[in-house]
């Protein structure tokens, strides 16, 4: 076959997806094909280019804490890890199951944006729409990181999803939905308030808000939410708000401080969406009319999409800035479901099929290319080396394992460690609790009585000052037994990153 002959045939093939995902006979199963071969293919990068390092942690402290959190927990609200821990009831505790879950996350999100659009979009453009969708990089490479960020971006999408359907339609189904979402929002965290505030913004200036708050819907909305959240809410009161305290007080900032990271956080999601825009741009090429019409539409309903899109960035500007504290720009990786539709829902804005068939064919080449290039990244960064010690994760949760079978003939029960704690969770054969030495305060499970009734191995690397000191610290006062220490270094490809010094001392269980 020869090059021409190639290029025709690829061309002929994304020809026949795109008429595939516009023909309402197909489109749903096409798009469902479509996006579970997304989600294989960035499963497939993340194994190959993180293969020379390990899970960050925050993917292990949401294991960890998936043990021991019930209704609450100490930093966030307990739905990420409910969902952890039923992923790794099915699935074994490896690495690539957990990209797999966290792809698969986003990969749902795209789902509901595609599901979403069908009201608002003609099909031609609800694909350039979910095409554009896949090149914000909270579709894949921010996604990999399964945290209390990353858990809200289906959980926002549905529950926008549900809200506008039952806004538009005031039926109780999806009022009882939108509740659920609502709930669950709140369940992965405290943040997703300025999501719903942002939707009772769009729904209080749009015209048909009379009917709507006369009708159940809301109401019923609320009550579902409510009823939801009440377990949760209980939870908190017991335990003195200890979750929602975190989330005011770990971001501390000055007006000043709090400003600056407002505009950073409004910076850096234009820059994270600049793609969408700029590529929506040259293809559309839309005239000043379509541009104002995309930004402040002429129609009440898109109006209110555009709104309830940008309600939730006002918020947050306006949460920084009350109540002076710092925001981060990841906060932004929930919020761009509504992306396609405001870029794309105005009559004035003509995607031409030409410009529509290649951006198709950049979101299908692109992760393609990512996945060419994986092995160079994973070569990449074990000759650059990783913050935090991510590459020694499992090379220390071994030794340790190691040490423990050395002097205790018991099963390791409880682990301690400072910053590197919950990364090394995850690599333990069995499923230890853990056990923060420098605040105590962050693993509330693991108690003095439990420290001297189970034994503890704590681990701590060298370089780290504040580890070491509680290391210490904890071995004089549980009398430990073994103190010994192990260099590290990780192998991959033939060579060995730097190597690290890491300290580990047993305290055995005490004798009754």
């Amino acid at each position: 076959m020869t090059t021409a002959e190639f290029v025709l045939s690829v061309r002929h093939r994304l020809e026949w997806l795109f008429d595939a995902l516009v023909d309402p006979a197909r489109c749903e199963r096409r798009m469902t094909l479509v996006l579970a071969g997304y989600a294989a293919t960035w499963s497939l990068y993340a194994a190959i280019a993180k293969s020379s390092q390990d899970i960050h942690a925050d993917m292990g402290e949401m294991v960890a804490w998936s043990s021991e959190i019930g209704l609450g927990g100490p930093k966030h609200p307990p739905l990420g890890a409910w969902l952890v821990r039923a992923w790794f009831s099915v699935f074994p505790r490896q690495d690539w199951a957990y990209y797999v879950f966290a792809v698969l996350l986003a990969t749902v999100a795209l789902w509901i944006a595609w599901r979403l659009s069908a009201r608002y979009l003609p099909s031609d453009k609800r694909v350039v729409g979910i095409a554009l969708l896949t090149l914000v990089p909270f579709y894949n490479f921010h996604a990999l990181k399964f945290n209390a960020n990353t858990v809200l971006t289906p959980l926002w999408a549905a529950t926008t999803w549900w809200f506008l359907r039952s806004f538009a339609t005031r039926r109780a189904g999806w009022a009882v939905l939108a509740g659920i979402g609502a709930a669950a929002a709140v369940l992965g965290k405290y943040w997703s308030a300025i999501l719903l505030a942002g939707l009772g913004l769009a729904a209080l200036t749009d015209s048909r808000r009379d009917a709507y708050f006369s009708s159940p819907a809301p109401y019923l909305t609320l009550a579902v939410a409510t009823i939801l959240l009440t377990p949760h809410i209980d939870w908190l009161i017991a335990h003195h708000f200890v979750s929602f305290s975190y989330a005011i007080e770990t971001h501390p900032a000055t007006f000043l401080t709090a400003a600056v990271s407002a505009l950073g956080f409004t910076g850096s999601t234009l820059c994270y969406i600049a793609a969408p825009v700029v590529f929506s741009l040259f293809a559309a090429q839309p005239s000043a009319a379509a541009i104002c019409d995309t930004l402040w539409p002429s129609d009440p309903d898109r109006r209110t999409l555009v709104i309830a899109f940008a309600a939730p960035f006002l918020f947050a500007v306006l949460t920084a800035v009350l109540l002076q504290v710092e925001i981060e720009p990841l906060w932004a990786i929930s919020a761009m479901t509504l992306i396609p539709v405001v870029l794309l829902s105005s009559p004035l804005v003509i995607i031409p099929r030409p410009a529509a068939l290649q951006l198709l064919a950049l979101a299908v080449v692109f992760p393609l290319i990512m996945v060419a290039v994986s092995p160079l990244i994973a070569i990449g960064v074990h000759a650059a080396g990783v913050p935090n010690f991510e590459s020694d994760y499992r090379l220390v949760a071994r030794a340790v394992e190691r040490a423990w079978r050395a002097h205790s003939d018991k099963p390791l029960r409880i682990v301690g460690s400072g910053a590197i704690l919950n990364g090394i969770a995850f690599y333990f054969l069995s499923q230890p609790w853990t056990f923060d030495v420098a605040d105590p305060s962050q693993t509330p499970w693991v108690s003095d009585d439990r420290i001297r009734s189970e034994g503890m191995a704590i681990v701590c690397p060298e370089t780290e000052p504040f580890c070491m000191r509680a290391l210490i610290g904890d071995a004089v006062h549980y009398h430990a037994t073994s103190d010994e220490h192990v260099v590290l270094a990780r192998r991959y490809l033939g060579t060995y990153d730097a190597p690290v010094r890491y300290e580990i001392v047993i305290i055995p269980p005490q004798t009754q």
